[in-house]
Formats: structure tokens, sequence, C-alpha cells
């Protein structure tokens, strides 16, 4: 089962990762709805190609980790990191699900917007569901290391 969890998981880093990087080559499909603004009528200011690449790398490492974890391949990391890496992960994810309590994030206040609407259907259960999953492979990891 945790086989499973981690390839669906890496599968899914590396498409949110591709995705980063087809903005940082300069693509803009689907790019209008990923960004909060106050209101439809705001044109959102884009980040730059240093967030960008950022978040690209970041994903693709977060893929990259579970891949390791789940014994698809070795390398040798640091302790603090083979130990708590997948709760950090985990943290991250949920707390981007739960949000900032203004543009993101299940708790947002503004919700009306066409990132909004997107971010309501789709990227915070996403985040959701992919701390849950992470949890699930760090409580596996947990119960095997004793």
């Amino acid at each position: 089962m945790t086989t499973l969890i981690s390839i669906v998981l890496v599968i899914v880093f590396a498409f949110l990762s591709a995705i980063h990087f087809y903005w940082l080559i300069g693509g803009r499909s689907s790019s209008q709805a990923v960004f909060p603004t106050k209101d439809d009528t705001t044109i959102p200011k884009m980040p730059g190609v240093i967030p960008t690449l950022i978040v690209a790398c970041g994903l693709l490492a977060i893929g990259l980790f579970i891949s390791l974890k789940a014994g698809f391949f070795y390398i040798p990391i640091p302790s603090f990191l083979d130990k708590y890496g997948l709760w950090i992960i985990a943290g991250i994810f949920i707390l981007r699900a739960i949000g900032e309590f203004n543009y993101l994030g299940f708790f947002k206040k503004i919700k009306h917007t066409k990132f909004g609407r997107n971010d309501t259907k789709y990227y915070s259960p996403l985040c959701l569901i992919i701390g849950i999953l992470i949890i699930i492979l760090s409580s596996h990891s947990v119960l095997q290391s004793t």
C-alpha cells in the first residue's frame, strides 16, 4: 500500500514540478487562475524566474525525497532529514491547505475570484490529500523502524 502511495505522490510531484518548469520557460497556458488576486479584474503579478525556479526545484526534490524514503533508490542523507523530512513536508502541505486566512486555503476570506474558486475546488484539497498521504507514509516509516 505504501509503495502505491509513494508512486502516486512521486507522479503528482513530477507533474506539479513540470508545470512550474513550463511556466519558467515562458509557457502561460492555465496560468491566469493560479495566483491570488483581490478580484477578477486585477491582473495578477506573476512571480519572477527565481521564485518559480525555487518552487519547481522544490517540488521535484520532494518527489525525489519520497522516492528515496520509499526505497526506490538509496543515497545517504542526514539523520535529521531521514527522521523528520516526511513530517516536515506533510506539515507544509497541511498548513497550505488550511491557508493564511486571506487568499489561500480552506479558511480564506477572498473566495470569489477565479483563483479562489480553483483553490477551493482543486489546490487546497490536493494539498490536504498530499499532507495526509505523506503522514501515512511517515507513520508507516516510524512503525517499520521500531
